[in-house]
């Protein structure tokens, strides 16, 4: 079972915020692999789909993004998952808008949803796939604004054409990582010019 996690805040005025693109990922994922209806579960909306045999858990944690491992770590002890069948899609501040990096473990970036998550799965159990999608950093793109508040911001319309974009490459990179071609993933996907933040 793989566990494939969208982070960001629930209720229609976040919806189509940055820091919601986990989010807007996992909806994408749900339509292209046609998954069940949600349901309620673990303080998180659910749908089962299945990929190249494999048997998928897409989720979107209904906390807030601070809390995403109340709803997270539950699913992934109840269906026995291990580190390497979680995979978490989420917004990146130290990625250009459009850019796409796979990680695997290591530190959180500052990340609360991905800090969260660490806390609640516990030592030993950090080694998870990161699917990290630019949305750009505020002093980089010349904005006079805290990360805190852009984050929260929704896309522009200019912007949501190249979210349109990385969405269709976010579901690639996720079907290789399901199929367990971390390695060739990360060659296709993390392939161009270091970013700031890349580690």
């Amino acid at each position: 079972m793989k566990l494939i996690v969208g982070l960001g805040n629930p209720g229609p005025k976040y919806e189509t915020t940055r820091h919601n693109v986990g989010w807007l990922a996992v909806d994408r994922l749900v339509d292209r692999w046609a998954a069940s209806a949600p349901v309620d579960k673990h303080q998180g909306e659910v749908c089962q789909a299945s990929f190249g045999g494999e048997k998928v858990l897409l989720v979107k944690p209904l906390t807030f993004m601070n809390l995403s491992g109340r709803s997270v770590a539950p699913l992934f002890q109840f269906h026995k998952c291990q580190p390497e069948d979680l995979i978490v899609l989420h917004d990146e501040l130290d990625l250009k808008p459009g850019a796409l990096r796979i990680k695997t473990g290591g530190g959180t970036g500052g990340h609360n949803g991905l800090k969260s998550i660490d806390e609640c799965l516990g030592a030993g159990k950090t080694g998870y796939h990161r699917v990290r999608i630019g949305v750009g950093h505020p002093r980089e793109l010349g904005l006079r604004i805290s990360p805190a508040d852009y984050v929260l911001q929704p896309f522009t319309d200019d912007e949501l054409i190249g979210v349109d974009r990385v969405l269709d490459r976010v579901s690639l990179a996720v079907e290789r990582l399901v199929q367990g071609d971390v390695k060739g993933a990360m060659n296709e996907f993390n392939a161009g010019p270091p970013q700031q933040g890349d580690k």
